[in-house]
């Protein structure tokens, strides 16, 4: 039977990107977003509005799916993300709950749905975190807490879970060329700047974290569960050679 997918975020950069990469390689792709004119250019077999950062959102993305595609999607990559840079002395509350929010508490209760209507079946969920929660990056602190918060999610999940053939892993990008970075990579000198910071020069596309993310969910990771994988150019496992 052709696998589906769940793709929350589906209109994001790297939603978008994985939902272009599973389409074509024959899933059936549930792309999930909040806004229907966005959804509309997502390359998917069914497109589904929600807010998945409410429980009631998460859940109605997957029973919409169901509904639509007349089967439960097995496969979930939660993409929903947003970013916040400030110093923690001048964050402000809201943007603080923001965050959470849109990072963290759409995680948990995304899946949360899923899993309570796989009930017991096996299938397998990727999710993003970001480098800023594996290495201290300045100005990063409350994305660092919900992306944190994110990693023990999956950890937890994957073990709470493993008995029942349910794989739970995430990516941890590094600075990712996307509408969300669009801002800051606009401009030559951060762009460069940015560039330099990672072993692996340059700054990465969305494909390229799309690629591992689809692996993750494909049974070429069928050992891999409670996992978090950088994809970063290096920039939380070594330090380039100064020449």
């Amino acid at each position: 039977m052709t696998p589906i997918v769940l793709i929350t975020g589906a209109s994001g950069g790297i939603g978008r990107a994985l939902a272009r990469r599973l389409h074509t390689q024959g899933y059936r792709v549930a792309a999930v977003g909040r806004d229907e004119s966005r959804l509309a250019e997502v390359d998917a077999t069914a497109r589904i509005v929600a807010d998945t950062t409410t429980p009631g959102g998460a859940a109605l993305a997957v029973a919409s799916c169901q509904e639509v595609l007349g089967a439960m999607p097995t496969l979930l990559a939660h993409c929903v993300g947003s970013t916040l840079i400030t110093p923690l002395h001048r964050t402000r509350l809201e943007s603080y709950h923001d965050v959470m929010r849109v990072n963290l508490d759409s995680a948990v209760f995304m899946l949360q749905a899923w899993i309570t209507a796989l009930q017991g079946g096996s299938g397998a969920a990727v999710f993003a975190s970001s480098v800023v929660a594996r290495i201290g990056v300045a100005n990063h602190e409350a994305i660092a807490a919900a992306k944190g918060g994110v990693e023990a999610l999956v950890r937890s999940a994957a073990a709470t879970y493993a008995g029942q053939g349910l794989r739970v892993n995430a990516v941890a990008p590094g600075m990712t060329d996307t509408p969300m970075t669009a801002g800051m990579l606009k401009v030559a000198s951060l762009r460069e700047g940015a560039a330099r910071q990672y072993p692996l020069e340059g700054v990465q596309t969305a494909e390229q974290v799309a690629e591992v993310m689809a692996w993750l969910l494909s049974d070429g990771a069928a050992r891999l569960t409670g996992q978090i994988i950088p994809v970063d150019g290096g920039f939380t496992a070594v330090r380039p050679l100064v020449k």
